[in-house]
């Protein structure tokens, strides 16, 4: 399964939040097949893992939870999109000043 950077982090950053797929779909604005559809493949690169709630009488409930390995790509992805947009605001400040030289 492949996903892309901005999804792993955009559900690695809920994931902590919440206690079940229906309420991270609704968190993600993902439907709970999408939701369920990426949690499998975060747990297949094992970045996240799933624990039975014992005291739940809905034996279906789960949560789920980083593993120290989800919790460095959530580091390594967070900083890489801290990059991205850091350059970003240089391209666009560039922009702006090429602009104004313009007037």
């Amino acid at each position: 399964m492949n996903l892309s950077r901005e999804t792993e982090l955009h559900v690695l950053r809920k994931i902590e939040a919440v206690q079940d797929q229906k309420t991270l779909a609704q968190e993600l604005g993902f439907s709970v097949g999408k939701a369920n559809y990426i949690l499998k493949a975060l747990m297949d690169k094992g970045y996240v893992k799933a624990e039975r709630f014992i005291k739940s009488d809905n034996k279906r409930g789960y949560r789920y939870l980083l593993t120290r390995e989800g919790i460095v790509e959530k580091i390594r992805l967070t900083k890489l999109f801290v990059e991205i947009k850091r350059r970003e605001y240089e391209m666009l400040q560039r922009e702006l000043e090429k602009a104004n030289e313009q007037l």
